[in-house]
């Protein structure tokens, strides 16, 4: 695709076609779900690699976000010819649709008890090495597919100035150093304080005034005070933003890239993610080629092989800036990873989102649905029944896709009149 790289657009249409030339060395498995550190986690993460997912108990991302509905997203788009281990199980309902859309046989799912899961995995004969999301206290060093020190180095986002990348300028503070009221800050809003490796959003702050100053230090404190945070970073806010992308590739162990897409991100305006869009034909990648190149060479250096994104903003001035990398399966990927399959259906334009909900059973919905079903407008990637106030309604990751920017829109609004909202 670019000469100068020649990097190429990835031909399959799921995680273990990727990871396939990568494991035929031994045996491998891939724990779908992120390690925790609520108390309804068996393992917590809270003795070396620190991750930032709820400074109060009352925030704590959610056993089904982290064991149900995230896994069961990314299990659905694996394939074949590697096992997903997931510590709940998606119902029969959900695999029978993944059957028949995706194609696949899903007969590679381990279910491993949540009690017993990382126990059981670090003795296990059946996986000598594992794919993680983010290394995990409680499994041996060695079970990971990815150094976990090294690991946990690329994910800690005070590594950015070392890769290599166009991005916004940043100082590092260790709490261990300075306290909290002694560090410098900016003399104008707006700007942002990160926390090193914040989950989902989590640990991002956006600065605007004085308020969200102190409500960001009271969350800083609750971090400190339960021992789950070494590194601040205090970083300044690219203003005139006019794209958000989240470009993904794969480097292998030899550190060749291919390249897996670019989604334009959707976000609230605290930050938060919601969901990515595509157009799979119209995308340029050989604008991040410079920067593809520079973090896969980085990866590569730190024996890391597998999927990677990074967020880059896009100013009025066509200047660009990496403001995150992720090296590890991201939010959107499985959107990317159907380019070939929705291009084959004629369909172009897609959409993914994490924030869907619909009255009713997993069953109703099915019916529901069944002719936007049939035609893939709507592909489900995720679906889990939840019950309030005696009220069934089915939470849903899912792919909405059209011809064009148009068509899309308007089967989502159909599918937004038979019933599906987007709660985000």
């Amino acid at each position: 695709m670019n000469a100068k790289y020649n990097f190429n657009y990835f031909q399959g249409s799921s995680l273990a076609d990727l990871f396939a030339e990568d494991i035929t060395d031994t045996n491998y498995g891939f724990i779908l779900n992120y390690p925790a550190t609520a108390s309804w986690a068996a393992y917590p993460n809270t003795e070396k690699y620190f991750l930032q997912d709820g400074s109060s108990e009352a925030t704590k991302t959610s056993f089904d976000k982290i064991g149900q509905k995230e896994p069961w997203k990314n299990f659905a788009v694996l394939g074949d010819i590697i096992s997903g281990i997931v510590i709940s199980q998606p119902s029969k309902l959900l695999i029978n649709y993944w059957q028949e859309h995706f194609g696949f046989s899903y007969s590679n799912m381990q279910f491993i008890d949540c009690s017993t899961y990382l126990d059981d995995l670090s003795r296990s004969n059946t996986f000598n090495k594992l794919i993680t999301l983010f290394p995990f206290d409680h499994l041996k060093p060695e079970k990971h597919v990815v150094n976990p020190d090294a690991h946990y180095h690329l994910l800690n986002k005070a590594t950015l100035a070392e890769l290599g990348v166009p991005h916004p300028k940043y100082e590092i503070y260790h709490i261990h150093q300075v306290s909290l009221k002694d560090i410098p800050l900016p003399e104008q809003f707006p700007y942002l304080i990160k926390t090193s490796h914040g989950l989902s959003g989590e640990g991002t702050y956006i600065i605007n005034n004085e308020s969200e100053l102190n409500y960001c230090f009271e969350e800083l404190r609750k971090y400190i005070d339960i021992k789950l945070l070494d590194t601040i970073i205090v970083s300044e806010f690219i203003k005139n933003v006019v794209q958000n992308y989240c470009v993904q590739f794969y480097v292998n162990k030899a550190g060749v890239i291919k390249l897996i897409g670019t989604t334009s991100q959707l976000v609230t305006s605290e930050g938060n993610y919601l969901g990515g869009m595509i157009n799979y034909r119209e995308t340029d990648m050989n604008k991040f080629s410079e920067m593809i190149a520079a973090i896969g060479k980085y990866a590569h250096q730190h024996n890391y092989f597998g999927v990677i994104g990074f967020d880059v903003l896009e100013n009025k001035d066509g200047q660009m800036y990496v403001i995150d990398v992720n090296f590890r399966v991201n939010g959107s990927t499985p959107l990317c990873l159907q380019r070939h399959n929705l291009l084959e259906l004629g369909k172009e334009v897609a959409k993914y989102s994490s924030d869907y909900r619909m009255i009713g059973s997993l069953e109703s919905v099915l019916l529901t649905l069944k002719s936007e079903l049939e035609h893939k407008h709507l592909l489900i990637l995720s679906a889990l029944e939840k019950s309030k106030y005696g009220k069934i309604y089915t939470d849903i990751y899912g792919i909405v896709s059209g011809n064009t920017l148009a068509d899309m829109q308007n089967i989502e609004n159909k599918l937004q009149s038979k019933g599906l909202q987007n709660i985000s």
